[in-house]
């Protein structure tokens, strides 16, 4: 099922107008859920850090033994032209994705003989600006390396993520703040998580159970230009009790206001506001411009 509208799909070398089938019912993704994807935005006009997730997606099919096909460069092109079939100023969700098509005599190995590859392109509106959410904690955690492929965007570590979710949201909460394997917040069910305290940010360090995002990285180097202090540090569920501000960073919406964590409630901060005021400057000035 799309979660947007007005769908545009990349497959087998031409653009198509809405939702294609792309998979078999025997591609080694559909049997064993050898998938990866990325997720850029188009918004007013501009696609901030689309080559850093196109080139992270190829990245990712490495990480599952998927052959990637296409070259950063030929997948902006690519995206480009989808992006084209949009009226001015269309918000616009751009998921490229790869699977494997084959396994080995095991049947479990993929092959490097073929590659599926598509792009799925849906018009999502970005949320308003004072949209939140509120976190509980999940008895489920984030894996690592030695369990699942945690350094890709892979399709299979999301089930795990539905299971956090559907658990914060049966005990009336919107997300979930998820641990690691030492019981230290890592991040949430679906994007990357920011604390203030006394001015400063703190983000949980990259310790491989979690992907740090691209938007992370560049709400981090946007503060720091702004002359923020900027932590990745180990980070418990007692500091965000603790914190003055809660908010979550990720593609689908940039900035996402943290009001409540368990009992502890928050404001929608000045911080948490300079940082979607922030990333709107970044992206909408010439140091967001499109890779050539």
């Amino acid at each position: 099922m799309a979660t947007g509208a007005n769908i545009r799909t990349y497959f087998q070398g031409t653009w198509h107008e809405g939702d294609v089938a792309v998979m078999r019912a025997g591609d080694h993704g559909a049997w064993l859920g050898t998938t990866v994807f990325d997720g850029a935005r188009m918004f007013e006009g501009v696609t901030p850090d689309l080559d850093l997730h196109l080139a992270r997606i190829n990245r990712s099919a490495s990480a599952l033994k998927i052959k990637p096909t296409v070259e950063t460069g030929k997948m902006i092109e690519i995206v480009k032209e989808g992006l084209a079939l949009y009226a001015p100023g269309t918000p616009v969700y751009i998921r490229p994705m790869y699977w494997a098509i084959n396994g080995d005599e095991s049947g479990i190995v993929p092959t490097q003989d073929a590659t599926g590859f598509c792009i799925c392109l849906e018009e999502i509106p970005l949320a308003p600006a004072d949209a939140s959410t509120t976190l509980t904690t999940t008895s489920f955690r984030r894996p690592v390396m030695a369990d699942n492929v945690t350094n890709a965007k892979a399709g299979c570590l999301y089930p795990n993520n539905a299971r956090m979710l559907a658990e914060a949201r049966s005990k009336g909460f919107g997300n979930a703040l998820v641990a690691d394997a030492m019981g230290n917040v890592a991040e949430t069910a679906s994007a990357n998580v920011f604390m203030v305290k006394d001015g400063e940010l703190f983000t949980p360090i990259a310790n491989g159970t979690f992907l740090a995002g691209i938007t992370r990285a560049r709400h981090m180097a946007n503060f720091r230009a702004d002359g923020y202090k900027v932590h990745e540090a180990v980070l418990t569920f007692a500091d965000f009790h603790d914190a003055d501000e809660v908010f979550l960073s990720g593609n689908m919406s940039k900035v996402t206001p943290v009001t409540r964590f368990d009992d502890t409630e928050y404001g929608i901060g000045p911080v948490t506001r300079h940082a979607r005021a922030l990333y709107w400057d970044w992206a909408l000035s010439a140091k967001a411009a499109e890779p050539a």
